[in-house]
C-alpha cells in the first residue's frame, strides 16, 4: 500500500472543507495526513470554534501564515516541504471527492514508470450554470488519458493542461524537477506540468477520480481570472509562448454555441458571447500588463495581494 499525504491550501474555511475532509477520512486507500496551510489564522480560529475539530481529525497538520505571505508556488511548496510522503495530493479548499476511491484512483497511475503527475476531473456544483456546466465537460472529459511532449504538435496547451483543484505527484520527481515555480500569479500547476513533460515524464488525466467543483464568476470574475492567467503567460514565454491559446478558446466557444443550440437554449448565446468577450479582454490585458499602470493591474487582478511584492 502507498503512502500519501493530501496538502491544501485554505482561506477563509468554509462547509466545503468540512465535506472535503469528512471524504478524506473514508478513502479506500487511506490518506497519512492531512497538511493545511491556512491564510490568516483568525478565520480558521471562527471556523473551528466551538467544534471538536482537533478531536476529530488526528492524522492533521495546520500550519497558518499572512495573508501577505501567499502565493500560488510558495505556498505549496512549503505545504511539500511538510510532508515526507513518496506521493501527495494538492487539493483546493472548495473541491469535493465525490466517492471514497478519489485518491486510491487518483494516485494508481504514479505507480507506472515515467507517470509524475495525475489530475482528477472535477463535475459541477448544482448550482453551476449550464455554460459553465459545458466547459467542465469540455477540460474534464468523461475518457481518462497519458499525455507527454510528443503530444505538444497535436494537442497543443491541453498536452501540459492540469489543476491543482485536484493533482497527485510523484515525490522523487518534484524534487528532481525543483518543485512549483515560487512567486507566481496563477497557473503553479501548468508551469510545472510543461516542465515536467519537457523532461521526458508524463502527465495521467484520471477521469475516474472525481471531485466536485465550479464557480459561477460573472463577466468581471471572468476577466479578472483571465486576466492572471494572461499575466502568468506574459511571465513564462518558454512554457506557453510557442503554441496557441487563443484557437483553444476559439474552439471551446464554438462547441459551447453547438450545444446551446442543441439543449435548446439559443438565448444563452448572448451571455457567452460577453462572458468570452471579457475572457478575451482579460487575457490580452494580462498579456500586456507591463505596459499597464501599476494600479491598474491590481484592480484588474483576481489575485490583488500578489503586485505587492511584484518588482515590475
Amino acid at each position: 500500500m502507498i503512502k500519501v499525504d493530501v496538502i491544501i491550501p485554505v482561506y477563509k474555511p468554509t462547509e466545503k472543507l468540512t465535506a472535503l475532509l469528512e471524504r478524506l477520512q473514508n478513502q479506500t486507500l487511506p490518506v497519512q495526513r492531512l497538511i493545511l496551510v491556512n491564510t490568516e489564522k483568525r478565520y480558521f480560529d471562527e471556523f473551528t470554534a466551538g467544534t471538536d475539530f482537533w478531536e476529530k481529525y488526528e492524522n492533521i497538520v495546520v500550519k497558518h501564515i499572512n495573508k501577505d505571505a501567499f502565493d500560488h508556488g510558495g505556498t505549496r511548496n512549503y505545504g511539500v516541504s511538510l510532508s515526507k510522503a513518496p506521493y501527495f495530493i494538492m487539493m483546493t479548499d472548495d473541491a469535493v471527492p465525490v466517492d471514497e476511491n478519489l485518491v486510491e484512483r487518483l494516485t494508481a497511475p504514479l505507480t507506472e514508470e515515467g507517470i509524475g503527475m495525475s489530475y482528477a476531473r472535477q463535475l459541477p456544483l448544482k448550482d453551476c450554470g449550464r455554460i459553465e456546466r459545458y466547459t467542465r465537460s469540455f477540460n474534464y472529459p468523461q475518457t481518462s488519458c497519458i499525455k507527454g511532449k510528443e503530444d505538444l504538435k497535436t494537442m497543443g496547451i491541453k498536452a501540459f493542461f492540469a489543476s491543482n483543484v485536484c493533482a497527485a505527484y510523484r515525490r522523487e520527481i518534484f524534487d528532481e524537477l525543483g518543485g512549483f515555480t515560487n512567486h507566481t500569479i496563477f497557473n503553479e500547476d501548468m508551469i510545472y506540468a510543461r516542465g515536467m513533460i519537457n523532461a521526458g515524464y508524463k502527465i495521467a488525466y484520471v477521469s475516474g477520480a472525481q471531485v466536485v467543483h465550479s464557480h459561477n464568476y460573472s463577466g468581471m470574475g471572468q476577466l479578472r481570472r483571465n486576466f492572471d492567467l494572461g499575466v502568468s503567460h506574459a511571465d513564462y514565454p518558454a512554457v506557453f509562448s510557442d503554441l496557441s491559446t487563443e484557437s483553444e478558446g476559439l474552439r471551446l466557444v464554438k462547441k459551447t454555441c453547438l450545444y446551446l443550440c442543441h439543449e435548446g437554449k439559443p438565448w444563452l448565446i448572448i451571455k457567452l458571447v460577453w462572458h468570452s468577450g471579457c475572457k478575451y479582454l482579460g487575457y490580452f490585458l494580462g498579456k500586456r500588463y507591463k505596459r499597464l499602470p501599476k494600479g491598474l493591474r491590481r484592480r484588474l487582478s483576481m489575485n490583488r495581494d500578489y503586485w505587492k511584492n511584484c518588482s515590475l
